[in-house]
């Protein structure tokens, strides 16, 4: 049994059990004396590319696929800016799937390879299926 120590407060006694696995986790909120904690640093909002795995602007758009957790993602990179949501609505609407176009890349949710590549290929854009 952990020790135990009693203290007095007034006219009431007050029982405190010390535990030595309980940590101290108090956070500094108010002080007087002038120095306060400095504030945490921001965290970054984009994600930045790892280096060596930048891939060309040459032109060619690049289908890959990602596992993420328990699914997978298609990935599409190698468009302009300018018809980046454009084209993400659009081939979101063919693969009747989800998905998200940010940063310079159309991402779809699940395996939709074959169908893009076909897409790009239709209207005449070079396209490569990158990755495995």
């Amino acid at each position: 049994m952990p020790p135990r120590r009693t203290t007095r407060h007034g006219s009431r006694d007050a029982t405190a059990v010390k535990d030595e696995r309980v940590r101290d986790e108090r956070v500094l909120v108010y002080s007087t004396d002038g120095n306060l904690p400095l504030p945490a640093a921001p965290r970054r909002s984009q994600p930045q590319p790892a280096a060596g795995r930048t891939l060309p602007d040459d032109g060619i758009v690049r289908v890959a696929r990602e596992r993420r957790r328990a699914s997978v993602v298609t990935l599409v990179h190698g468009l302009a800016e300018i018809e980046l949501a454009a084209t993400g609505k659009e081939l979101k609407r063919l693969c009747g799937t989800g998905g998200t176009a940010k940063h310079g890349i159309v991402e779809l949710q699940g395996d939709h390879r074959e169908a893009v590549v076909a897409f790009f290929e239709q209207r005449g854009r070079r396209v490569k299926r990158a990755g495995g």
